[in-house]
């Protein structure tokens, strides 16, 4: 008889462990609709497997889905994003070579006729670092007989198209750190001769060989984009004058000129129930913005008028991405988009369409990730969209 006890033991076991997956989440995964392996078929399955009448269940959980999707590698985004064909970014297009120079730290003295520019021109150190290092103030007035402390280190001469993030990624130093370290400010724009100081590696880090490394080392943000996305400044280039069409595609060169003052409150970019807020959700991730539930092919709107800074996929968790500038140091970041239909350097009016929803990047369900920033401050969304 023992035979049969133990035949019949191992079987009970498996009934439960087969049917309680398919009860845990029957709508809210959408993940297996758009394999990474079919990226021709992907947007149109997403579409058809979204009817409108179901993007936004009632009984859909709001959080159990993202800690579910976190899962999925840093390195597989779900769905391919379709753009207007554009050059590549100047990050991309213009390479920097890490030929930095090392000056030891020195005092200089004024002589009459000098300028902060000349005098950190022929110390080899950057300007600006010069002027924080000496309670200097614009419009950095110097006199005849001034000490000036030469604050030592590696800086880099910065040329014609060159940008920050290009200038991050060779030295595989994040451009947050070279922004504090220079002390650069509104409007981000770099000039060709300028020399900006490259801080070390931080304490306890290998420092980095091979250009590989390094590049490897840079994790790109929407704050690098925001900060450092802009080519450098010739001597003398104009920054570009917005198209008011996304046929006149920009040079990777050229430069975007941010309006000067934010025209009219923000709108909301999509109808939708917000399935995320904005901060420190549970699992300890901070969310810089809100996401918006949103069926695929939803128009995404510009939520205030502006002009776009950036269009692309360059950051892997968001996806298509569209980021607008508005003046007054405000701008919006619309991600996960499926289509952009937008190019940098276009003037947008608020409610124009700048992309249509998806579910790309790492999005936990056909969404829209909202974000608004001050400077590089990002600000909660709903306390800037009039009430839904």
């Amino acid at each position: 008889m023992e035979p049969p006890m133990r035949a019949a033991e191992p079987v009970a076991p498996p009934a439960p462990v087969v049917t309680a997956p398919p009860q845990a989440s029957p709508v809210t995964r959408p993940a297996p609709v758009t394999p990474v392996s079919r990226p021709g078929s992907a947007r149109p399955a997403i579409r058809r497997s979204v009817p409108v009448t179901t993007a936004r269940p009632a009984r859909r959980p709001p959080v159990a889905a993202p800690v579910v999707q976190r899962s999925v590698p840093v390195s597989t985004p779900t769905a391919p994003v379709s753009s207007p064909p554009a050059p590549r970014p100047s990050w991309e297009v213009r390479p920097v070579a890490p030929d930095a120079r090392e000056i030891a730290e020195s005092v200089y003295v004024v002589k009459p006729g000098d300028t902060l520019r000349a005098v950190a021109d022929r110390a080899g150190a950057g300007s600006e670092v010069i002027a924080r290092a000496n309670g200097l103030t614009p419009p950095f007035m110097i006199r005849a007989g001034q000490r000036l402390t030469i604050f030592g280190g590696r800086y880099h001469l910065v040329r014609s198209g060159e940008s920050g993030i290009a200038i991050a990624r060779a030295y595989g130093v994040s451009w947050s750190r070279i922004v504090d370290a220079n002390a650069l400010s509104e409007p981000y724009v770099l000039r060709a001769g300028q020399r900006i100081l490259i801080p070390g590696t931080a304490p306890g880090a290998t420092p980095l060989s091979s250009a590989a490394e390094r590049a490897a080392a840079f994790k790109l943000d929407v704050d690098d984009i925001l900060t450092g996305g802009e080519p450098a400044l010739a001597s003398n280039q104009e920054p570009a004058k917005p198209s008011a069409t996304p046929r006149r595609v920009l040079p990777p060169t050229a430069v975007v000129a941010a309006p000067a003052r934010l025209r009219s409150g923000f709108a909301w970019p999509v109808d939708g129930r917000v399935v995320k807020r904005f901060g420190a959700g549970s699992s300890g991730e901070r969310n810089d913005g809100i996401k918006i539930a949103a069926p695929v092919g939803t128009p995404i709107k510009a939520a205030a008028d502006g002009v776009v800074a950036y269009v692309g996929d360059g950051i892997a968790a968001l996806g298509g991405l569209v980021i607008v500038k508005h003046g007054d140091g405000w701008t919006s970041v619309y991600g996960h988009a499926s289509k952009l239909m937008v190019q940098r350097g276009q003037s947008v009016k608020r409610g124009q369409t700048l992309a249509l929803s998806g579910q790309t990047g790492f999005a936990d369900r056909p969404e829209l990730h909202f974000e608004l920033r001050r400077g590089r401050t990002p600000v909660d969304p709903l306390s800037q969209l009039p009430r839904p």
